[in-house]
């Protein structure tokens, strides 16, 4: 059977919107150049920076087996299945067991492992982490899943009738949906319908709360709305921090699903702006993305060595935290 063709075509999310702000350097080669990178054929530089663009850095690979266990208690949850939470947590910390001896042998270079998770920006640049900060990082895994379980949540979804249950963190391949012309990812952690008949979404963190979450759950109101049919004036928005113990209701009316299409149209048109052809998504010259003047943020991102920015984000590291 002939392989379908895959072709770079443009999207928009929210992560991508934050890579574009950020630093147009690591969008373009995040998006543009490391794109065929998976081919056995591939250019060294280009294969290189597909394999970097896959690496997670320490805190959000906490965040994410958190959000693959989740999913899967509210999947078992929909299907009728007992959950164990002293089961759930073992699996975790084997999995990131799992997940830590495979990226400290930068096994992602030459083998394939499991695709929500490749390996860590920490290990593939040497970094210096303490064993407390490792410790530290499954214990945010630990504390979030134990608040998840002794929450109102596991009673709510085992009293879901199963035309409740709208969305349990679908993907890529099946949460997207068309704003304007234009394709867009929102995939909303969990998403049901209420007693009252108002659709609900959800979206757990296990960080810290900070702008832009607001626009994250938006969006996932408007692409609940139309899959589903459902006006979206009634959706509700509940943004959930799990190691904080914090839910925090998001407003979802009118104004601000117009304030939100506003700055996503906006957004989209700075993004084509510096594309050559928009119809195939062909993006100018690397010149016209420049790499950012903040050098502090170099230190978190994976193409620090195919940008030359190597040594001056490990002088940064080395520099002794400021005091408030």
């Amino acid at each position: 059977m002939r392989r379908a063709t895959l072709t770079n075509d443009f999207s928009w999310s929210k992560s991508r919107h934050e890579k574009f702000s950020e630093c147009l350097r690591a969008y373009y080669l995040y998006y543009y150049r490391s794109w065929g990178g998976w081919e056995a054929e591939a250019p060294k530089d280009i294969r290189e920076l597909y394999v970097l663009k896959k690496l997670s850095n320490r805190y959000s690979w906490a965040g994410s087996v958190v959000h693959e266990c989740l999913r899967d208690v509210l999947l078992d949850w929909r299907s009728g299945r007992s959950v164990e939470p002293a089961e759930v947590e073992a699996r975790a910390r084997r999995l990131m067991q799992d997940d830590f001896r495979h990226s400290q042998k930068k096994a992602y270079w030459t083998h394939k492992y499991r695709k929500a998770f490749t390996g860590l920006v920490e290990h593939e640049y040497a970094e210096p982490v303490a064993d407390e900060a490792w410790k530290q990082n499954w214990e945010t895994v630990r504390q979030a899943l134990a608040w998840f379980f002794s929450s109102r949540w596991p009673a709510l979804a085992r009293s879901l009738q199963p035309a409740q249950w709208l969305e349990v963190d679908a993907g890529f391949d099946f949460s997207s949906f068309t704003l304007d012309g234009v394709k867009m990812f929102a995939i909303p952690d969990f998403a049901y319908v209420d007693e009252a008949g108002a659709p609900v979404v959800v979206d757990w963190k296990t960080g810290k709360a900070r702008e832009g979450y607001d626009e994250q759950v938006l969006g996932y109101s408007l692409y609940v709305a139309q899959r589903y049919k459902l006006p979206v004036e009634k959706v509700r928005a509940s943004l959930v921090y799990l190691n904080e113990g914090l839910e925090q209701q998001v407003q979802v009316d009118l104004a601000a699903l117009e304030s939100f299409k506003a700055r996503f149209a906006q957004s989209v048109a700075r993004m084509r702006e510096l594309l050559k052809d928009p119809a195939t998504n062909t993006p100018k010259d690397a010149s016209v993305f420049p790499m950012t003047e903040e050098v502090s943020q170099c230190v978190r991102c994976a193409f620090r060595r195919p940008c030359g920015r190597l040594e001056a984000a490990a002088q940064v590291q080395a520099q002794p935290p400021k005091v408030a």
